[in-house]
């Protein structure tokens, strides 16, 4: 009896890990896309980390949830009632309670421990910036303003968005930079998704008692979608804006031009002008690519 039991056991594990085994296979993904169980790809080092931290906690949460099962299942499988004779008991062993206990707290010390590495590692903010960025949110848009950066008349190089123009927020690839977070109004939350990353910008952060800045860096070029994540008033779906990342000689291409006056207006170069005049493709598209403006005149939308 317990040759026959065995014997079904090893079959039932070899279907069970045959069917991971096409499940996985079915979906096409990646070793990587596998290993990410859903969380989104990121650009930047410290999205790796996050990352990094969910695959480790997904895993160790699925290893425990199988040895949790097994333990449930064993019982009910190779201790069924076979007669009136009890099984031997295990209440008040005291050793088997220290070791059901400790188990717990050293899973959770675990946790703790790489959860409070990661977030210091994505808020560390010690690294000496290259590049240091002003983000002003406003209702319902935003500024980008380079205080490293000066315009012929002394001004900081900046970007507004308006209800017609997406404003483009353009960052060097490898480099530090720092975003320093303030609001002109209401709260505000700057986020983008491929930073895995989002933090609130409030009015008077200072006054308020609030993390205003974070650094990271970007690791490839490319566009990314940049949004308002809490709800700020009627036009907060429409407050977006994007990241084009550039590489360090392009980026230096770029702020070259928005410090000197554009011949054609006698103006000091636009962030759009400056992109269009740098002819290199779509990665200095001179609008967003990622999302457009949303048309805030009310009586020129209908009803679906």
């Amino acid at each position: 009896m317990g040759l026959m039991e065995g014997t079904r056991a090893a079959r039932i594990a070899k279907v069970a890990g045959l069917v991971g085994l096409v499940a996985v296979a079915a979906t096409g993904c990646s070793t990587d896309e596998v290993l990410r169980f859903g969380w989104p790809q990121g650009v930047t080092p410290q999205a790796d980390d996050m990352r990094n931290l969910w695959t480790g906690a997904v895993i160790a949460a699925l290893v425990i949830g199988l040895i949790t099962a097994v333990l449930i299942l064993w019982p009910v499988v190779f201790h069924r009632k076979r007669g009136e004779e009890l099984p031997k008991q295990l209440q008040y062993n005291h050793p088997l309670e220290i070791v059901y206990t400790v188990i717990p707290v050293v899973i959770v010390a675990v946790l703790f421990y790489f959860t409070a590495t990661t977030e210091n590692s994505v808020t560390d903010k010690s690294h000496t910036p290259d590049v240091n960025v002003n983000v002003v949110a406003f209702q319902w848009n935003w500024q980008f303003e380079y205080p490293g950066y000066k315009t012929p008349d002394g001004q900081p190089v900046r970007t507004v968005g308006s209800s017609s123009e997406i404003p483009l927020l353009v960052l060097p690839t490898t480099k530090w930079v720092q975003y320093n977070l303030r609001s002109t109004d209401v709260i505000h939350s700057f986020w983008v998704p491929q930073f895995n990353f989002k933090r609130d910008v409030f009015p008077s952060p200072e006054k308020n008692n609030q993390d205003w800045a974070f650094q990271n860096t970007i690791d490839q070029q490319g566009a990314f979608v940049g949004r308002c994540a809490e709800l700020c008033g009627v036009y907060h779906s429409a407050m977006n804006f994007e990241v084009r990342a550039l590489s360090p000689e392009l980026f230096d291409k770029f702020m070259k031009l928005r410090t000197q006056i554009n011949a054609k207006t006698g103006k000091p170069y636009s962030a759009a002008e400056a992109l269009s005049a740098m002819n290199c493709g779509e990665l200095c598209s001179p609008v967003a690519v990622t999302t457009h403006p949303f048309n805030t005149d009310r009586t020129a939308r209908t009803g679906s």
